[in-house]
């Protein structure tokens, strides 16, 4: 699983936030590894407002043959709003294969045709 870092105009990407979030990820989706091509991390600032809480992270997630999965975690650093956003990656990826793995399994015997 290959790790993008997009920093955002008003983020600025040291080495200590690269290897935190390298590190999050890796602890978070570990058991997806293989499953997924690349995990793509866009961090920006959002500016106050009455609702805005600070910090975004948007995970997109690009899964072996299947359309990217996309979530946004917000909070009030960048710490919280990584985690946030990975855990919750990781329940929308188990609900995404948890599905396809019903499908494959609850799938009907294909029928075969006897020749007379």
């Amino acid at each position: 699983m290959q790790i993008q870092i997009n920093p955002g105009k008003n983020v600025t990407l040291h080495s200590k936030l690269s290897n935190f979030v390298e590190t999050e990820l890796n602890r978070t989706l570990h058991r997806f590894d293989t499953q997924l091509t690349r995990v793509e991390v866009h961090l920006s600032g959002e500016t106050r407002t009455k609702h805005a809480r600070g910090k975004r992270c948007t995970l997109e997630a690009r899964p072996r043959g299947l359309q990217p999965l996309v979530v946004t975690g917000t909070a009030s650093n960048t710490q919280q709003c990584v985690t946030g956003a990975a855990e919750k990656m990781k329940r929308q990826l188990e609900a995404t294969f948890g599905r396809l793995a019903d499908r494959r399994f609850n799938a009907p015997e294909p029928a075969y045709s006897e020749a007379l």
